[in-house]
């Protein structure tokens, strides 16, 4: 029974151990290259260089990164609300789907850098709306597509054994459908949690209120400061993985809790 029960811990201190030695061997080769072949900060800093300015900023980088977050979990929530809502609404009335199909696919290929400037421009270059709302859009997609795959794969002999026990549509829809759909539904929102940090991000870029990662990388490379830069985008990639493993705990707590 003891050596049953490490087992588990063993491997998660694998799965820890391994990336984190993986990561500092990658960043131990990434100074020795930046000093062994004189590279120009401008190309890419060392990584002493990068700490040098995190330690330095704290207070600083901190503020900007939950500017981002700000924005990014505003469009991610409201954006994952729009998606799970249309995706039923679709998954229930067929005309819907195919009504809203052509719509769905249009906004999963515009581009941010086209549609941040026309969103400034209406809600104006001090909101901060814009960036809640590529957020959003870019969330959407993903939840929304996923979340209809999974409500419309129902295994043809659940259908039937439902059918044949008389089953209502509700009983039908809460004991096979949405079971069947969680997996898909946590796929999409894993997948939104990253791109509507990426999107809110790149947002900041073309206009609004002067605040947020975006705004600071473009100026701290104007100012020709480059591990600054380097460590903004540090607390841009600690935003993603912490948005990335709340969504990550969320799936497994309601995995864990489907019936199987």
């Amino acid at each position: 029974m003891r050596a049953t029960a490490s087992i588990p811990s063993t491997a998660t201190l694998r799965a820890v151990v391994a990336p984190v030695l993986l990561g500092a061997l990658a960043i131990a080769a990434w100074q020795g290259v930046v000093v062994a072949f004189h590279v120009r900060p401008f190309v890419v800093p060392s990584p002493s260089a990068i700490a040098a300015e995190l330690s330095g900023n704290v207070q600083v980088i901190g503020d900007a990164a939950l500017g981002t977050a700000r924005n990014a979990l505003i469009g991610f929530v409201v954006g994952v609300l729009a998606a799970v809502g249309g995706a039923a609404l679709a998954a229930a009335v067929r005309v819907v789907d195919r009504a809203t199909a052509p719509l769905v696919t249009a906004a999963s290929v515009v581009p941010i850098v086209a549609l941040a400037p026309v969103l400034y421009t209406a809600f104006g270059t001090d909101n901060r709306s814009a960036r809640v709302v590529v957020a959003a859009i870019t969330a959407f997609i993903p939840v929304y597509v996923n979340s209809l795959r999974g409500l419309n794969t129902v295994a043809p002999i659940h259908r039937d054994l439902l059918r044949a026990y008389a089953a209502t549509p509700w009983q039908a829809t809460r004991t096979v459908t949405l079971p069947g759909a969680l997996p898909y539904f946590c796929t999409g929102l894993r997948i939104a949690s990253s791109v509507a940090v990426i999107s809110a991000l790149v947002a900041e870029y073309f206009g609004g209120p002067v605040d947020g990662l975006g705004k600071a990388i473009t100026s701290a490379v104007s100012s020709s400061r480059y591990a600054l830069a380097w460590a903004y985008v540090v607390g841009a990639v600690v935003i993603g993985l912490v948005f990335y493993c709340a969504t990550y705990l969320v799936e497994r707590a309601v995995l864990r809790g489907r019936p199987a």
